[in-house]
């Protein structure tokens, strides 16, 4: 899993490439992108109310921070009613099916942007797993699975594709993830000591994991088309590096580490928004990938290699029976 290909591509991507303002208009289309309320969520959101969306669903944690974000947005765009705020804690499995409940009588959902996330420094948890492991992989797809039915239901209804896309990141390149080893990974994750908080390498295995079910996510939805029609393309995207408020629990060394980067390479909240948009259009190409600087990138040789696929079959394997157990059947909706 060395890291060296990861930081030519990062680097190259930072420094080097400048990314497509969208302007593919989301006419009667709705869309859900989650943690939207700051950074590129929000920014995300704006390029879909300005590409004339019907509806952009703010989906956040707090109330007062969504509807700032509306106002945000709608003084920015001078398109006033197309945003909506909808509370989703994703540390909180209830109401993530909470939300589903409500997503489900829509009468219809283009695109979901699964963007919210959690970096921290410090091991906690949340629900049974560790925060990280709940917000950024068990909550999303817990999400997913239990709106997949509506987004089937929509693409049969306009005849095109509906889109689930996912923000990743270039740091699954750099962690050796040794929890992989685990007999029951999941378990292995809720061990604190050795948890390796401090470098923030449990945000890197998070992503990495959330890559790897991803790409299962992708070859079951493939797999099952055949009996349960509806196209979904589900894809992961590789932001950057971002300048935005998700190190705000980074340690002080960390933090100004950070820092350095902001002032040297960071993209802008804005930018980070495009490589949103641009998953959320899901050509058919995309399904199934990892996408980087607006376009189909390549993950790390572990992901593709044999031991990957194994660990992928396993992470999904585990994942799923950990969602039966959240919500008993589940896994028959894929």
């Amino acid at each position: 899993m060395a890291p060296i290909r990861g930081v030519k591509d990062y680097l190259k991507g930072q420094l080097c490439v400048t990314l497509p303002v969208s302007t593919r208009k989301w006419t009667g289309q709705t869309i859900i992108v989650t943690g939207s309320n700051v950074g590129m969520g929000l920014e995300a959101a704006r390029h879909f109310v300005r590409l004339d969306a019907a509806k952009v669903i703010i989906a956040c944690r707090s109330e007062e921070k969504g509807l700032a974000a509306i106002a945000d947005i709608e003084a920015s765009t001078k398109r006033t009613g197309v945003a909506e705020f909808w509370e989703l804690d994703l540390c909180y499995y209830q109401s993530v099916e909470a939300f589903a409940r409500r997503a489900l009588t829509l009468p219809r959902i283009n695109v979901i942007v699964a963007n919210a996330g959690v970096l921290r420094t410090t091991f906690e948890m949340a629900e049974d797993n560790e925060s990280h492991i709940t917000v950024n992989v068990v909550s999303h797809m817990l999400l997913a699975l239990l709106v997949l039915p509506k987004l089937r239901e929509t693409a049969i209804a306009t005849g095109k594709p509906s889109v689930l896309t996912f923000t990743g990141s270039f740091t699954h390149f750099m962690t050796e993830f040794p929890e992989r080893k685990a007999d029951n990974i999941f378990e292995g994750l809720n061990v604190e000591e050795g948890a390796r908080m401090k470098a923030s390498e449990r945000y890197f295995v998070s992503k990495l994991i959330q890559l790897q079910v991803m790409r299962e996510f992708a070859k079951q939805l493939t797999a099952s088309e055949p009996t349960k029609p509806g196209k979904v393309i589900t894809s992961i995207i590789n932001p950057g590096f971002v300048n935005t408020q998700i190190m705000r629990h980074a340690s002080p060394l960390m933090e100004m580490y950070m820092k350095l980067l902001r002032v040297t390479m960071s993209r802008t909240s804005d930018e980070g928004g495009r490589t949103l948009v641009h998953g959320a259009e899901g050509g058919e190409e995309t399904h199934g990938q990892y996408l980087g600087d607006c376009h189909v990138a390549i993950p790390s040789d572990y992901v593709t290699s044999e031991d990957g696929r194994q660990v992928q079959e396993k992470l999904w394997r585990e994942l799923m029976a950990k969602l039966e157990k959240i919500h008993p059947g589940i896994t028959q909706i894929i």
